[in-house]
């Protein structure tokens, strides 16, 4: 097992843990997203007011299981997504500082961004379907619907149902949002991580432990929802549509917009980040422990030389 994979196994886990602590804001998000959609101001629904007031009202209708609809999706993509993502970052970002700057240990903001962004588009490109029935799993409800509503019976049944419908082209539908989402995010993740890392240990003297991992984190997590989200919204209404409302991101932004106001595309906002915050907090901080589990692991049965390299 090379570096890279335990790194990409390291994510993961980190990503799945956290996962199972926030999906039910990400219901709550994608469904604040859709609602009123191109709809003018004075004529849209507010069933979903906020995180809390979204929460309660679909476990109180829906039930815990309406709140944790597609979660085993969002298992899925998470692994894809935070795997390639925590995986290939430090080894692309490696190898073109030592290309471009011939030190593979010294720090570039512009390296930095440029590989979060390209790994996290990896992994946006091989988990897109399985978000794209995650965002439909979660859109329904049999009691307050928003947006297009497509009743799937389970994560398998949605992805044969959108195979039969449209093929391989309907399972990507809104890859090109994702991957512009997931970079946007990406590219501000682990740089802004790593730097909060750095000033606060260089100029606060934090030092190595749970305490940095979560501050940095934080910093991380607000960085990354300010950026994301309005491609986030974006993403969630073209993979949500049925037909072909939107001929694409550019279409989606501009009706969107036009119809609904600048602001609708900050529909979610709140909700997103109360599920931004601790899912940040929880994937780079459980990071960080997997990766030294990992990292013993492969010390076991690799050469020094393989190991030595490896980081985080």
């Amino acid at each position: 097992m090379s570096t890279t994979a335990g790194a990409f196994i390291a994510g993961g886990i980190a990503a799945c843990g956290a996962v199972t602590a926030t999906h039910p804001f990400e219901t709550v998000k994608i469904r604040m997203q859709l609602q009123g959609e191109l709809q003018s101001k004075g004529h849209q629904p507010h069933h979903y007011r906020g995180p809390f007031h979204g929460v309660s009202v679909i476990i109180r209708n829906e039930g815990i299981r309406g709140i944790y609809r597609g979660l085993g999706c969002a298992y899925v993509y998470q692994i894809l997504l935070n795997g390639c993502r925590l995986g290939f970052y430090e080894p692309m970002r490696h190898g073109l500082a030592s290309v471009i700057l011939n030190d593979g240990a010294k720090q570039s903001l512009g390296i930095n961004m440029f590989c979060g962004a390209a790994s996290g588009i990896l992994g946006a490109m091989a988990g897109s379907p399985f978000f794209l029935v995650k965002t439909r799993l979660q859109s329904y409800s049999p009691f307050l619907p928003v947006g297009t509503q497509h009743h799937y019976r389970n994560a398998v049944d949605g992805t044969r149902q959108i195979y039969k419908a449209e093929g391989i082209a309907g399972l990507y539908r809104g890859v090109g949002a994702a991957m512009i989402r997931t970079g946007f995010g990406s590219s501000v993740q682990l740089p802004t991580y790593f730097f909060a890392k750095r000033m606060l240990t260089k100029h606060v003297g934090v030092e190595e432990g749970a305490p940095l991992h979560l501050a940095s984190s934080t910093a991380s997590g607000f960085v990354v929802c300010c950026f994301m989200h309005p491609p986030d919204t974006i993403m969630s209404r073209l993979y949500n549509q049925h037909g072909n409302l939107y001929k694409g991101v550019f279409d989606c932004l501009g009706k969107t917009i036009r119809t609904e106001g600048f602001f609708a595309i900050y529909k979610g906002f709140l909700p997103h980040l109360a599920r931004i915050l601790p899912h940040t907090i929880l994937t780079l901080s459980l990071a960080e422990q997997t990766n030294k589990l990992i990292r013993k692991i492969e010390a076991r049965i690799l050469p020094t030389s393989e190991t030595s390299a490896s980081g985080f």
